[in-house]
């Protein structure tokens, strides 16, 4: 079963993580599928604090991927900072 959750990086006091996909078997930074985002928790500067490729989310949660809580409040909050696009009328 592949799972989207997040993978730590960053030094000690100051962690970034990436969004991945991976099987639910592998370990919490070990191997992985695809990379799907970032998320920074405290952006210092000009560091962007959420990107998230919503393609690429949308596509593993069709074929079945499951996120983990942490990862579902974090797509839902990209989904409400993406710009709508217009839809033209035909």
């Amino acid at each position: 079963m592949v799972r989207i959750r997040l993978q730590r990086h960053g030094s000690t006091h100051a962690p970034s993580y990436r969004l991945v996909a991976c099987e639910h078997t592998f370990r919490r930074d070990g191997r992985f599928v695809e990379i799907l985002g970032s998320y920074i928790p405290s952006p210092k500067g000009k560091a962007v604090p959420l990107a998230l490729n919503l393609d690429r989310v949308d596509y593993w949660l069709s074929v079945g991927a499951q996120p983990s809580d942490t990862v579902r409040s974090l797509i839902k909050r990209a989904r409400k900072l993406a710009p709508v696009e217009p839809v033209l009328a035909a």
